[in-house]
């Protein structure tokens, strides 16, 4: 298998499902000729034309009202948001229009051909307005579907999943991964699901629960556990719209100890609804409290960026203090 990075894995995905569907589309801010901001869509409008591979003017609300109305008419388009920090002007046509459109309509009409691309996270000394996190948003939005990929293998395997599901998706990909994160990408077509977590790693003393560019930060702690003689099972949750509840309760019963963690601000983060749905279904087995390892309740800085994300060194603190509780 070819050795890809995180940015051409996903170009492959819009490539092959462009291939194959001519009613799938791609659209936003740069992503005709110039092949995005990040290159996500290079040489796609080259292959598939202006038609199907086109920049859209500078208005976040705007791409997204177009995106519904193709949708549903029957298209399948991949809208790009820029930066997910950019996202917030089109909130209102997401969480109002997207994902209420089979429901208000009593399936007469729906929008679930809508594949939201979006670069989130921090990592790429972007400041305030290039480093947001915001996940949690739209894992409150009923009729939505929300899907963050760890490496290129998982971000090829589920976009294509994302791009054919019968719901609206919104794929956040961790761009400071874009190019750092490499692995070996299978050429052909293949799909990951959507809704199930993986277990990336089996261990007996904690469980440890991520997502995204957190995962690569989780075995870094996870190296130091070890050298303490702690074992650590690990969990990619993957899809936090719908979240997988069972995966992660079975494991937090074995091992009766949970650390989450995220990039988002921790109050009112994903962490909070993972933790309060598993001490409700693991209460009595739970040897410690779950601890929750985030970002600052503060914007995202800019000099001080290394302070506010939540390390490795971080983590395995919180590892420590749970084993030892």
């Amino acid at each position: 298998m070819p050795t890809l990075n995180m940015l051409q894995a996903i170009n492959q995905a819009l490539d092959i499902a462009m291939a194959e569907d001519e009613k799938v589309l791609c659209f936003g801010e740069d992503v005709g000729g110039f092949g995005g901001v990040f290159r996500a869509t290079s040489h796609l409008q080259e292959r598939y034309g202006k038609a199907r591979c086109f920049n859209t003017p500078l208005v976040e609300q705007g791409i997204i009202g177009f995106a519904n109305g193709l949708a549903a008419q029957g298209s399948v388009p991949v809208a790009e948001i820029q930066f997910a920090d950019y996202i917030f002007p089109a909130f209102d046509q997401i969480v109002n229009e997207t994902a209420k459109f089979r429901y208000r309509s009593g399936d007469l009409f729906n929008v679930g051909g809508l594949t939201i691309r979006a670069p989130y996270g921090g990592g790429i000394s972007g400041g305030l307005y290039h480093s947001q996190s915001p996940e949690a948003y739209f894992a409150h939005t009923p009729g939505l579907k929300v899907v963050i990929p760890r490496n290129p293998y998982e971000a090829k395997g589920l976009l294509l999943a994302s791009i054919r599901d019968p719901d609206p998706v919104i794929f956040f990909e961790p761009k400071r991964l874009y190019r750092a994160s490499t692995g070996e990408v299978p050429e052909e077509d293949y799909q990951l699901p959507i809704g199930e977590a993986e277990i990336t790693r089996e261990g007996t003393d904690v469980t440890l629960l991520g997502w995204g560019a957190q995962m690569e930060v989780i075995d870094k702690a996870v190296e130091l556990a070890e050298k303490d003689g702690i074992s650590c099972e690990v969990i990619d949750l993957r899809t936090l719209l719908p979240w997988d509840e069972d995966t992660v309760a079975e494991s937090v019963l074995k091992t009766g100890r949970l650390v989450v963690t995220h990039e988002a601000p921790q109050t009112g983060g994903f962490a909070g609804e993972v933790a309060a749905a598993i001490q409700e279904r693991c209460f009595l087995y739970l040897e410690s409290p779950i601890m929750r390892v985030t970002g600052l309740d503060t914007p995202f800085p800019l000099t001080l960026e290394k302070e506010y994300m939540p390390d490795h060194l971080k983590i395995h603190e919180a590892i420590r203090a749970s084993v030892n509780y």
